[in-house]
């Protein structure tokens, strides 16, 4: 037998043999004291995907009692990242993954096969690196246009804009393009700003933005090259980090580490605390580690690669690159939000369209789980704050994007925004759409948002 049949009678023996997941309380894993049970080492690890289908005429999401759901964009090329512009317009990131990782360890065979279909559906769009411009001008959710403002990028996902120029985070660096607001078509070349750590491996690839409060600095995240240094320290160089970057001269400092792959930085309105969503760890086991939302402090420590939520030291780290010394400094997260999720969007609600319970929370795009045989995630969630800081369960706000028994994924939420009107948007990969969420019809809106 080859190695590659070896191999897949390998995975598929393992897959028989562990059908299910241990019985867990996954509850217990969502909040600032999460349960964290012993950790578990594999040939092959938990993996278990829903292949993305896409969604038939007339489907859509479910959500939460007095919302509503309609799609504001379909046809996109898997829209990954959703931004409100000051005047109204929204921009929908579409960005197709670099593939620049090689595939040099039997466990990563295994993935592909397993992972095979998980982004992407057999009828939808090619993939894609652009940027889409949505214009709904009087708010009530159908576009007046939908054009291409910027093609042929270099794996986007995050924006930022102000100015007059828009800021565009490729995987590869930051670049600046001249943008008066109204402008519905890019045709210069763009100017670097900042390069990124990105090919040749570059594992995490997504890099995102957001401009601080006073809007002197962009804070830009930049993923892990590995799950574990796997290629290495030297290749780790700068990464698993929040980089600062002044924009005006395009020096950069990194701001906070030991974040695995940290996306979606926003700033808690009203202050200078910075948040982000952070993709833990795999292979560890079903419930371990669990991905997290944190508020990262100028130099903090988090952790990765040397231990997680805190103090517990990850084994896995060769003796030669352990570090107890930044074990001991790393910080415990806010809040955890369960063990692989995936979550990657991050938006706070300030705004007064939706039901007054939301403001001044967080929503969360939760990607779906891998590492695990019942999927997890694949949701929108809800975190309620309480001056300033998460406080209570999460509650899922935008769910049903798995087909019934989970076989298959319709759709998968990634980024999350808030349109000029106070309504909710959803970045769904899978399903190549934009998702408004409103109050129900009949439902009263919580009125104005505070100055």
């Amino acid at each position: 037998m080859n190695a590659r049949l070896l191999l897949t009678a390998a995975l598929a023996a393992s897959l028989a043999a562990c059908g299910g997941d241990p019985d867990f309380d996954d509850n217990s894993q969502v909040g600032p004291d999460p349960a964290l049970p012993a950790a578990k080492t594999y040939l092959f690890p938990p993996m278990g995907i829903s292949p993305g289908i896409g969604w038939k005429k007339g489907e859509a999401p479910t959500v939460a009692a007095g919302l509503a759901i309609r799609p504001l964009a379909t046809g996109l090329a898997h829209p990954r990242f959703v931004y409100t512009l000051p005047n109204g317009d929204i921009l929908a990131v579409q960005g197709a993954s670099p593939g620049t990782e090689s595939v040099f360890r039997p466990k990563q065979f295994a993935f592909k096969y397993v992972l095979k279909g998980a982004d992407g559906t057999p009828t939808g769009p090619e993939p894609a690196s652009r940027i889409t411009l949505i214009r709904d001008a009087n708010g009530d959710g159908v576009p007046e246009t939908v054009t291409t403002l910027l093609d042929k990028l270099n794996s986007p996902f995050g924006v930022a804009w102000i100015d007059n120029i828009l800021y565009v985070a490729n995987t590869d660096g930051v670049i600046m393009y001249p943008m008066p607001l109204g402008t519905t078509r890019i045709t210069g070349p763009g100017k670097m700003l900042t390069p990124l750590p990105g090919p040749p491996i570059d594992h995490h690839w997504t890099k995102s933005l957001v401009l601080s409060p006073d809007g002197q600095r962009l804070y830009a995240t930049v993923g892990s090259n590995s799950n574990i240094l796997e290629h290495g320290l030297e290749a780790e160089k700068d990464r698993a980090a929040v980089w600062e970057i002044d924009r005006a001269t395009g020096r950069h400092r990194l701001f906070a580490t030991g974040l695995r792959n940290a996306n979606s930085p926003v700033f808690y309105p009203g202050t200078n605390d910075l948040y982000v969503v952070v993709n833990e760890r795999d292979e560890l086991g079903t419930h371990l580690v669990p991905d997290y939302m944190t508020r990262v402090k100028d130099g903090g420590f988090y952790g990765w690669p040397y231990s997680y939520w805190g103090q517990h030291v990850d084994e896995r780290v060769p003796p030669m690159w352990r570090r107890p010394d930044l074990v001991a400094q790393a910080i415990k997260p806010d809040y955890a939000l369960g063990s692989h999720p995936a979550a990657l969007g991050l938006t706070f609600y300030n705004a007064g369209l939706l039901p007054a319970h939301y403001r001044g929370g967080a929503f969360i795009g939760e990607h779906g789980s891998w590492d695990r045989y019942k999927p997890y995630g694949y949701k929108v969630v809800f975190v309620p704050f309480v001056n300033g800081r998460p406080s209570g369960k999460a509650e899922d706000v935008v769910s049903g994007f798995l087909t019934p028994g989970n076989k298959r994924a319709s759709g998968r939420p990634v980024g999350v925004a808030v349109d000029r009107t106070g309504a909710l948007l959803v970045a769904d990969d899978v399903g190549n759409t934009i998702w408004r969420v409103t109050p129900a019809v009949g439902a009263r809106p919580a009125g104005p948002a505070p100055s």
